[in-house]
């Protein structure tokens, strides 16, 4: 008899074989499987006339383990599990359940007496918080959208435009009819997908959607790692969301929190009496700017579980892609920790080596069984090759947020432009190194909060220059090489700074200028997606090259950006300061006419209608050590792009 059976007797019913098999036991203790979602957790099981669920959890410090819920009225050692072997797995059958029941793992450590209920860690549903049961449930869903996912290799490809919308979906719009509540997963698909779609961007990014007790955490603080949030409706409702938006063209990038984890006691802190998922030692432990927990990555059953977290939200959901948030805490033993308080790697360095191992093997994984998908790091440091292959030495990534042009920029741009000559550099530098990684330059949700103020706010001047400085900024943004982000409430040119707990203030569409603002956003989108030379190139440096980055005298930058087989030829000249310049010549690659194709001061977008009357014939005057150039206006504050006709 086998030790599963032997427990039968105590309430558990073994009459149904385990979905674990001794392979499953062997890659998991290894650390390489990952589908670890198909086996671990709750699996309803039908047949013969009966309805019930396998359990299984990891707890290999438990004495005893077993489920409570409503169906055995939450009493301990009712429905007992048994161990699986030596695997640390505990398994058994409960007939009589449903989907829909509620459940927990009452866990008896073998050390100390302590009991806990715990949360199931591959639940795929959780209770609504603050109350922390998970629940039963199945993930059966129809999708629509196979166009999509037959195509979607192309439209994730580093040749391929990509400006993404990042959103926090319990503050993108709110029900005010009904206590100001979030819209649920299904009440903002349609209208987040037209939206997004008329702005013209490519992708949405989701700030964490797996389940976290604190709301106001955004997401950062998982318990669930398999699980969307119940806040805002089921696991049907939120592959709905997803689905709607593939069928309107646009990819879903989930953000993934790997780097940490709440103590929360019902989530992973402390599982079975010992510091399963996290170190033991505080001074690897503790994460000090999150008061958070780091998870173990040395262990193999932890790279097993998040892999494979990492995989059931590319699979289940169809999500395009996953920004890994906070990589660099990942990296460095001694991220925000002082001296003594953090432990030297086995050659006396701070390179933290189980996590950049986990990384690789993380990122191998997705790119193995998904090549259609991207993975995005958000690494602040210089850590080199964080998007090259693991085959070089790289952590394997495909994109790498560019944190220090997002931080040089907006100090430029924040600067009285009387001063910004004297800090040309900040808006130069990042040229030195662009093409180093595949970057996203990312305007994301941590510029715009805790006091940092919304984009226009960081504008200097009155309210036409603010509004000026923040067309200009996106173009500069969208002129530039790499991928794009913007959090949501960009297109509203609002002064207000982001709230968790609050809609976007839409009624800033209200004003003509801000309506006018974000119509220029939309053409940008449109010339991105629409023309070769802004995108196919922005991870290859022969796609870029400076015209002139000497004129801090005028604040004024210029450069071309080309297609692959360079036929398309875009100029980007950026004007930083409130003077028009004119008779401002630029040397060019090629003589003919020049068409302006964007124009952040034109008329239609709130400017002041400084232009080029639709474009330029080049001369053949040298400059800039070329045999053309180009005679231009340049508008104040102003972005233009020039295509060669």
């Amino acid at each position: 008899m086998s030790r599963l059976a032997s427990h039968a007797a105590d309430g558990a019913v073994a009459r149904h074989a385990s979905p674990i098999t001794n392979d499953d036991v062997h890659l998991f203790n290894e650390g390489r499987h990952y589908d670890l979602w198909k086996k671990l957790g709750a699996h309803v099981v039908r047949g013969q006339g009966e309805v019930g669920v396998h359990f299984a959890v990891w707890a290999p410090n438990a004495e005893r383990v077993s489920v409570i819920g409503d169906f055995n009225e939450w009493r301990a050692g009712a429905s007992p599990l048994a161990p699986r072997a030596s695997s640390g797995i505990w398994e058994g059958y409960v007939p009589g359940i449903e989907p829909g029941a509620r459940y927990k793992y009452h866990i008896e450590s073998r050390y100390g007496g302590h009991r806990v209920d715990k949360a199931d860690p591959l639940g795929v549903r959780h209770e609504a918080p603050p109350a922390q049961a998970s629940i039963v449930w199945e993930l059966d869903y129809q999708w629509q959208d196979q166009r999509w996912m037959a195509q979607r290799g192309d439209r994730n490809r580093l040749d391929a435009p990509m400006s993404i919308y990042e959103v926090h979906l319990g503050s993108w719009r709110r029900n005010a009819n009904d206590g100001n509540r979030s819209l649920s997963y299904r009440e903002i698909a349609f209208d987040l997908a037209d939206h997004v779609k008329q702005l013209g961007f490519t992708h949405v990014e989701f700030l964490p959607v797996m389940e976290h007790p604190f709301f106001g955490s955004w997401g950062y603080q998982t318990t669930g790692y398999f699980a969307p949030s119940s806040r805002f409706g089921t696991p049907q409702d939120f592959k709905f969301l997803i689905d709607r938006l593939h069928q309107q063209e646009i990819g879903v990038i989930l953000d993934w929190v790997p780097s940490h984890f709440p103590h929360d006691e019902h989530g992973l802190s402390y599982f079975d009496g010992t510091h399963l998922y996290e170190h033991a030692d505080p001074r690897q432990r503790v994460q000090p700017d999150w008061d958070s927990y780091t998870f173990n990555y040395g262990r193999s059953e932890v790279r097993s579980f998040l892999i494979s977290s990492a995989m059931h939200w590319l699979e289940e959901y169809h999500a395009d892609g996953l920004r890994v948030d906070a990589v660099a805490s990942m990296l460095y033993l001694d991220y925000s920790r002082q001296s003594g308080e953090w432990i030297p790697n086995k050659f006396g360095g701070r390179e933290n080596l189980d996590a950049i191992q986990f990384l690789r093997q993380l990122n191998e994984a997705v790119y193995e069984r998904h090549p259609d998908v991207q993975t995005i790091a958000e690494e602040s440091t210089a850590w080199p090759q964080v998007s090259r292959p693991t085959s070089i030495g790289g952590l394997g990534f495909g994109l790498k947020w560019d944190m220090g042009w997002m931080h040089d920029t907006l100090q430029y741009i924040s600067q009285d432009p009387v001063y910004r000559k004297y800090r040309h550099g900040e808006i130069t530098f990042r040229m030195i190194y662009a093409f180093h990684e595949n970057f996203v330059l990312p305007l994301s949700h941590d510029e715009v909060v805790h006091g940092k103020g919304s984009l226009l706010a960081k504008m200097p001047g009155d309210y036409w220059q603010r509004l000026a400085n923040l067309r200009l900024l996106l173009g500069y943004m969208y002129g530039a090489p790499g991928k794009k982000l913007l959090f949501m409430g960009a297109e509203l040119a609002t002064d207000d700074e982001w709230r968790h707990d609050a809609e976007l203030p839409w009624h800033a569409l209200d004003d003509p200028q801000r309506r006018a603002a974000s119509r220029w956003l939309t053409r940008l989108n449109e010339a991105y997606r629409h023309e070769p030379a802004l995108h196919e190139m922005d991870c290859d440096p022969h796609g870029f090259e400076w015209i002139d980055t000497h004129d801090a005298e005028r604040s004024v930058i210029s450069f071309l950006r080309k297609s692959k087989d360079h036929r398309q030829m875009i100029a980007v000249v950026c004007n930083f300061t409130p003077v028009p310049r004119y008779n401002y010549r630029i040397g060019a690659p090629r003589g003919g006419y020049w068409r302006e194709i964007l124009n952040s001061d034109a008329s239609e977008h709130g400017g002041s209608g400084h232009g080029n009357m639709g474009g330029v014939e080049a001369a053949p005057v040298p400059s800039h050590g070329r045999m053309h150039s180009l005679n231009l206006t340049l508008p104040p504050l102003g972005a233009v792009f020039l295509k060669s006709e």
